[in-house]
């Protein structure tokens, strides 16, 4: 059995006055010094004493000990402000981390011009089919198209087949026997919105090959699902750096590739893995501006990356119109994208999560890392007094010395409940929030055919849509805020679903614009709030998860044109009941406002439920988990703190004294030793 280290007579008195000094001045310097250094004259039993706060004293033949220590290092109030807080370098990095958005918003937006139906087309003539007494320059240009192109009723010329006349005829009237053929010498098309050529018009995908337009979008929204999934897991094994450079440096490389496609069938499948890389672009950095953030910060920072996407989206048709090409439109989105390399070259632009290092227990980048942010942020980590016992040095007291990393992944969400119940709400939150946008848009084609019209209005309900989550969210609450864009999404689609053939075009139009304003507020909200609720360990492969269940909602659509629409009622019969049905699910999470991310799986398991209606605004009322008032007026960080400072003191091999053990018992009894150290323990800290 190992003794505590003991002090004599002598060393005490000498310690004690130099502890007593160091101890005012660390306390009168600041009331949440770094550390706080004990007096000489308690003795290490009486350090002993306060184990029952949660310590152990530091033993002389036990270094188990010391590896077995552990302090729940809380980020928010023990590491975050001591490197600056939310100062000027966190700021440039949430600055640089927006970037990112808009150049994956731009590549992602763009595939809306690349599949865009032509206004109008129709079959090219083909000399072949006509008789060779039909000479064109004998008729007007209606005229020549009328006599070669069956005309449908309702929808002008036909879109897929030409006559075709007896080689001998000389009738050209509508009486003579034609036939109908399909086309065979191609199409002619109308201007495209915006683009004179797109996926559409380069390989002829209509008539019978217009499946491949639907196709392609679904191949996009499948190598955004991966992608999710994929490089959100490899956020919490690899970092969000690492994690984030990798796909800039893949997607940038698919981008220029893109640009030469020479088939369709390529197309599809540059397209596709470009969109596995673009989401582990968007998940990485939406996930690290988020952890540079304290709690007042996050909503808006989360709020102008929107605004970011909204600007690509709106920026996108006039780079549309100046480019003309596709290919020449694909090289401009993927200019932005070739941009953020340089990251690889300014370290400083994206650094790596302190966050999540700490949750990971990689000590020395960590420390690395927190030196850089304390630095930058103006402030110095390191006391000139006492080099020591510094917020690194506790650190390292908190970590041992076996403290080894270790990575989380989403199968780590099968032991869990509270986690798995949230990630699995707000995913199904999602799913509805960007699946039933197609029910209120196409309300919108309805009202006008102008693609610009139904364009733009959604552009400007999304603008619309994170200004509303900005000025209520941080008011009432993620929870609140989500119920209520789920309760008027519902609402509205369930209106437009029973009353359209009764109502006038201008109230459809503005339930339509309603409901597309917050279904976008959802799916924002429902963004945000994943993030704030999963736990720093795992916080990438469930954004992941809860963003691939929205590309499954936004690929429902091309699900819908696949059959030409043929079951867009029961598309939007589901999507209204998944709406009401959220309602009833909300009400089971949590609420993220004003509260610290969760690092930890214990940490995203503590989360609880809290009343819809709190009797305060400001704080979660839970008279059931009232916690008591502390009956000792001393702080359990400072006991942390004091316990730290004297172990690592009484450990150092070049302090002016020497540690005996006493050879005889102790004079005083325990009752009477207990109350000195109690009583000599008061006088120090007061």
């Amino acid at each position: 059995m190992t003794r505590p280290f003991c002090m004599t007579g002598a060393i005490q008195q000498q310690l004690a006055s130099e502890g007593s000094r160091r101890a005012r001045c660390l306390i009168g310097r600041s009331p949440d010094a770094s550390a706080l250094l004990v007096p000489a004259r308690f003795t290490c039993c009486s350090v002993a004493r306060l184990s029952s706060v949660g310590t152990h004293c530091a033993m002389a033949t036990e270094p188990s000990v010391t590896a077995n220590f552990r302090l729940q290092m809380d980020y928010e109030t023990k590491i975050f402000p001591h490197t600056g807080g939310y100062g000027r370098y966190n700021r440039l990095v949430v600055l640089f981390s927006w970037f990112p958005n808009f150049a994956a918003m731009l590549n992602l937006f763009s595939d809306v011009f690349y599949t865009l139906m032509p206004d109008s087309y129709h079959c090219r003539a083909d000399p072949q089919l006509l008789p060779s007494a039909f000479l064109p320059s004998n008729f007007s240009r209606q005229r020549y198209l009328n006599l070669t192109i069956p005309w449908v009723n309702g929808t002008g010329l036909s879109h897929c087949e030409l006559f075709k006349y007896p080689p001998n005829s000389s009738d050209f009237s509508e009486k003579v026997s034609r036939e109908r053929v399909s086309c065979t010498v191609g199409w002619e098309y109308a201007h495209v919105a915006g683009l004179q050529s797109n996926f559409v018009t380069e390989w002829n995908l209509v008539c019978s090959d217009y499946w491949k337009i639907p196709l392609q979008h679904i191949c996009f929204m499948t190598g955004w699902i991966l992608g999710y999934i994929l490089l959100g897991t490899l956020c919490d094994w690899l970092g969000r750096r690492r994690c984030f450079l990798l796909s800039i440096s893949l997607s940038s490389l698919l981008g220029v590739a893109v640009c030469l496609s020479s088939s369709a069938a390529v197309f599809l499948l540059l397209r596709l893995s470009q969109g596995a890389m673009l989401a582990g672009v968007f998940v990485s950095s939406y996930i690290a501006r988020l952890e540079l953030c304290d709690p007042p910060h996050r909503l808006m920072v989360a709020m102008v990356g929107g605004f970011f996407a909204v600007f690509a989206e709106l920026l996108l048709p006039g780079i549309a119109v100046l480019c003309r090409n596709w290919p020449v439109l694909q090289a401009v989105a993927t200019l932005p994208l070739l941009l953020l390399l340089s990251y690889w070259c300014c370290v400083s632009v994206f650094p790596e999560s302190p966050r999540w290092l700490l949750a990971t227990a990689q000590i020395p980048r960590l420390k690395r890392s927190l030196q850089e942010f304390s630095t930058r942020n103006g402030v110095c980590l390191r006391d000139e007094i006492y080099p020591g016992e510094t917020l690194l040095s506790e650190i390292d007291s908190a970590c041992g010395e076996d403290c080894r990393p270790r990575y989380f992944s989403v199968l780590e969400l099968r032991r869990t409940r509270v986690i798995w119940k949230n990630c699995l709400i707000l995913s199904f939150t999602l799913f509805i929030g960007t699946g039933i946008q197609y029910c209120f848009t196409r309300n919108l084609h309805s009202y006008s055919t102008n693609f610009y019209f139904s364009y733009f209005l959604r552009v400007i309900t999304g603008a619309f849509a994170c200004i509303f989550v900005c000025l209520s969210v941080n008011h009432f609450g993620r929870r609140g805020m989500l119920l209520l864009s789920a309760i008027i999404t519902g609402l509205s689609s369930l209106l437009l679903l029973a009353l359209t053939q009764y109502l006038r075009g201008g109230l459809v139009l503005v339930l339509s614009v309603i409901g597309l304003l917050f279904s976008q507020a959802l799916a924002m909200l429902s963004v945000l709030f994943a993030c704030e609720v999963m736990p720093t360990v795992v916080r990438g492969g469930c954004l992941g998860l809860v963003l691939a269940a929205g590309c499954v909602g936004m690929a429902a659509s091309s699900l819908m044109e696949l059959q030409n629409n043929g079951g867009y009622f029961l598309h939007h019969v589901i999507f209204a009941s998944f709406a009401v049905l959220s309602v009833l699910c909300i009400m089971l999470l949590p609420e993220s406002k004003r509260k610290p991310l969760p690092d930890s799986l214990k940490d995203g398991e503590s989360q609880r439920r809290p009343p819809l209606f709190l009797s305060r605004p400001d704080t979660d009322n839970l008279p059931l988990l009232c916690a008591r008032p502390p009956l000792s007026e001393y702080n359990p960080d400072n006991y942390s703190r004091l316990v730290s400072a004297t172990r690592r003191m009484l450990t150092k091999d070049n302090l002016p004294y020497r540690i005996a053990v006493p050879t005889h018992p102790p004079l005083l009894s325990d009752s009477e030793t207990q109350g000195q150290e109690n009583e000599t323990l008061r006088e120090v800290v007061s």
